[in-house]
């Protein structure tokens, strides 16, 4: 089954500045923050990796102009990185009003062979990146007193069992449990939080570190019968951020049947 048509935007952003992590190339954070452009946002593009993000930023610019697109190089294990990012979305667009924190890490390893560090460096990325930012977003949305939106990436295999993901679906369930925790106590300010669930959503990187057996296999399992198209995860990122979200908070939607 091919995708659906591109969905053009509606302006369901307009006026609103945002920050998006992990959002340098073709995966689900770059497509986040095109459609938050098409939609009207202005935004701070963050990634560890700063030549992609660059070169990424400057398309961007290029394409819907400079003044609505700024860019930082971001380690969300750094907490003085992820405080600049969102320090940057204020001095260029004067608030903050969306965090997107897609920032995440993972890998194969079955739990008997897995390392200290493996499982440490998947938690520290994925889970304690998530925590940072939002604490770091919570911080400074709470000090404006105009409310907010964070939307944060977790994933189904937070819900499922999946061989050699132990550490990633640990961080991941972790993202969801630490979404509704968090939505509590932002409710009470004006933030909401929610959080994205997809399944397989490809890009490059995914092609890298995956064995087409394995995608095969994960592509079977899809209701549709092929895998998610980065842009399809963030129309859902666009929703959760937008208005038509107002009385959602706590939640963490599947992009995708596999639920359970």
């Amino acid at each position: 089954m091919t995708p659906p048509r591109y969905v053009p935007g509606h302006q369901l952003l307009a006026g609103r500045s945002a920050v998006i992590t992990a959002a340098a190339g073709a995966g689900i954070g770059g497509a986040t923050a095109r459609r938050f452009l098409e939609e009207g946002a202005r935004i701070v593009v963050g990634d560890s990796h700063a030549r992609r993000l660059t070169e990424s930023a400057a398309a961007l610019a290029g394409e819907f102009g400079g003044d609505r697109v700024a860019a930082l190089p971001c380690d969300v294990t750094d907490e003085d990185q992820v405080g600049a990012l969102l320090a940057l979305a204020e001095e260029r667009h004067g608030r903050l009003d969306i965090v997107v924190n897609n920032a995440g890490l993972g890998g194969t390893a079955d739990l008997a062979d897995m390392t200290d560090a493996q499982w440490s460096t998947v938690l520290d990325v994925t889970l304690n990146g998530t925590f940072r930012c939002t604490r770091a977003a919570l911080r400074r949305m709470r000090s404006a007193g105009r409310g907010g939106v964070i939307v944060n990436n977790a994933s189904v295999v937070g819900w499922r069992a999946q061989r050699g993901q132990a550490h990633y679906a640990a961080a991941k369930a972790g993202v969801m449990a630490l979404t509704r925790c968090a939505a509590l106590e932002a409710a009470g300010y004006g933030v909401r939080i929610n959080a994205v669930a997809p399944s397989l959503a490809m890009h490059p990187h995914l092609v890298k570190v995956t064995t087409p057996e394995l995608l095969a296999e994960l592509t079977e399992r899809e209701a549709f019968g092929r895998y998610a198209e980065p842009w399809e995860v963030a129309n859902v990122i666009v929703f959760l951020a937008g208005d038509y979200a107002s009385y959602m908070t706590g939640e963490s939607v599947s992009v995708s049947s596999q639920h359970a």
